[in-house]
């Protein structure tokens, strides 16, 4: 964020750069041309097609975050957030934004903590779409409450080994479509509670590691959505991504690069909605005039266009402060987790109440799979149901930071 000078005072400038600009335009010629027309039938299809992976490879959108060292782009979140709301504008099921933000936030962790190894190995893969990264936290019975986690990492040697399970987790069919693996949280000393856990790159492929059920979701069909089981299995010791028993620490920096990048997909998602919103009601009459006309559907539009601009300012501010943080030392975590959380929570509920309300505009239409409505509304429901952390975790967060951990009820 720049400053400007306005009658000798030093005001704020939430311009983007020309560099983010020309970004936004680039990425937004090939949402409309290649990704928009093909945004049902990722849907219908449940799997995102090989030319869009390969054109967002070629626009250096996947893993965007990771150095150029490893084939990425060096982005910040700044940028990442741009693209994760043109993604999510256009595929409005936020399906492919989610394939984009969870090798963005954790490939830049990977990148940021993991060894010159393992990155050499994998990051190039990831950043080329010749390989999925995701996220592996989630487990049966520890969700929000990730130090609940039971997967548990015993050295030997030069090797971990894995027991445990995960569930709930993005990309299972992805990973064994095209290869690849996943930032995976574990506890190497459980007896620490959380001050005992590790995160290790887990590559599918490795032997005692098998998938579990792909889950049917309601939404956001277009990536899956399942688990896996580890028993036994043999993780090298350079997959060991950051510092021993500090994996908790290192997953909530990742938690909050995630959060960052899902609010922006809820307002990409979100401004589709009130654009095909607007069109229509300046088109549909009823009663011998366009419904645009009453004033109880222009009181609507009104809030939710305010809504969404606040939920946009949240995030880009959020981004900043992020990008501010990584570069420049500026701020505290608990700056950080006040500005991300309220992003993330006030993100998620405005998308969904704009899809509400223009499905509502739209009445019967609204209501078919006809009409990309309906795709969207099912698609910001995984945002509030958790994904990087349900609305009432950010609440928690929130209120954590507010008034301090002794107002905590569960500490």
């Amino acid at each position: 964020m720049k400053e400007l000078n306005w009658n000798g005072e030093k005001m704020p400038d939430f311009s983007f750069t020309e560099e983010q600009e020309l970004f936004r335009k680039t990425l937004r010629d090939f949402c409309e041309k290649k990704l928009a027309p093909k945004a049902k039938e990722i849907d219908e299809k449940r799997e995102i097609p090989n030319d869009i992976i390969k054109g967002m490879a070629n626009l250096g959108l996947l893993a965007m975050t990771v150095s150029p060292d490893y084939g990425g782009a060096g982005a910040g979140f700044t940028m990442a957030a741009i693209a994760a709301e043109e993604l999510a504008r256009a595929d409005n099921s936020v399906a492919t934004a989610v394939l984009f933000l969870v090798e963005s936030a954790w490939g830049y962790i990977f990148d940021r903590y993991g060894t010159k190894k393992a990155k050499e190995e994998i990051l190039p893969k990831v950043t080329s779409g010749k390989a999925f990264l995701g996220i592996g936290s989630t487990e049966p019975d520890a969700g929000s409450d990730i130090a609940a986690l039971k997967m548990t990492a015993k050295k030997e040697r030069n090797v971990y080994i894995l027991n445990g399970e995960k569930a709930y987790i993005s990309g299972i069919k992805e990973v064994q479509r095209y290869g690849g693996g996943y930032v995976t949280v574990t506890k190497t000393a459980p007896e620490l509670g959380h001050k005992g856990m590790t995160l290790f790159y887990v590559p599918f492929d490795t032997q005692g590691i098998s998938p579990t059920a792909i889950l049917d979701n309601m939404g956001r069909m277009g990536i899956s959505t399942g688990g896996f089981h580890a028993q036994n299995a043999r993780i090298p010791e350079h997959y060991v991504i950051g510092e021993v028993n500090r994996g908790f620490y290192h997953a909530m920096e990742g938690f909050n690069c995630a959060r960052v990048l899902v609010a922006a997909a809820c307002v990409g998602a979100a401004q589709r909605a009130l654009e095909l919103g607007i069109d229509y009601i300046k088109q549909r009459k009823a009663f011998g005039r366009p419904i645009g006309k009453f004033e109880g559907i222009q009181f609507q539009l009104a809030d939710d266009y305010a809504k969404l601009e606040c939920a946009r300012l949240l995030i880009y501010k959020s981004a900043w402060m992020l990008d501010e943080f990584q570069t420049k030392g500026r701020f505290t975590h608990h700056d950080l987790n006040k500005a991300i959380a309220s992003a993330k929570l006030y993100a998620g509920t405005t998308a969904f109440d704009i899809y509400k309300d223009v499905m509502l505009w739209h009445g019967a239409i609204g209501y078919t799979k006809d009409y990309p409505l309906e795709r969207g509304l099912r698609g910001v429901m995984s945002y509030i149901v958790g994904a990087e952390g349900a609305q009432n975790i950010m609440r928690l967060i929130l209120a954590r930071e507010l008034l301090g951990d002794e107002f905590i009820p569960y500490k």
